[in-house]
């Protein structure tokens, strides 16, 4: 894990705002979005965008970035991409912090 790619992509607070969403989609999402919610693909990008009030190609980049840094994963499923977070990738991310601050 990049910590200057990490911070990075934490430097944007739309792109925070996303994993908080990711953290409990049930909550920040609508249910009527969420009724085919799978936790193990995650939310529909379309989802995302919405809640964003985000371009596709702006909510696409922000995904990208937290995918690069490996905050969050997509899975490709037809054609709608699905994003969760790398909840691994955070607990790592969280004790390099406690460890170095």
């Amino acid at each position: 894990m990049e910590l200057i790619m990490v911070f990075k992509a934490l430097s944007n607070q739309t792109r925070i705002n996303i994993l908080i969403w990711l953290k409990e989609p049930r909550l920040h999402f609508p249910a009527e979005e969420l009724e085919d919610y799978d936790p193990n693909l995650g939310v529909c990008v379309s989802d995302i965008t919405k809640k964003a009030g985000l371009s596709p190609s702006t909510t696409s980049d922000y995904l990208s970035s937290l995918q690069k840094c490996g905050l969050i994963e997509a899975t490709r499923a037809g054609q709608w991409t699905y994003y969760k977070r790398n909840e691994g990738a955070i607990d790592m991310l969280n004790q390099l912090i406690q460890k170095a601050f």
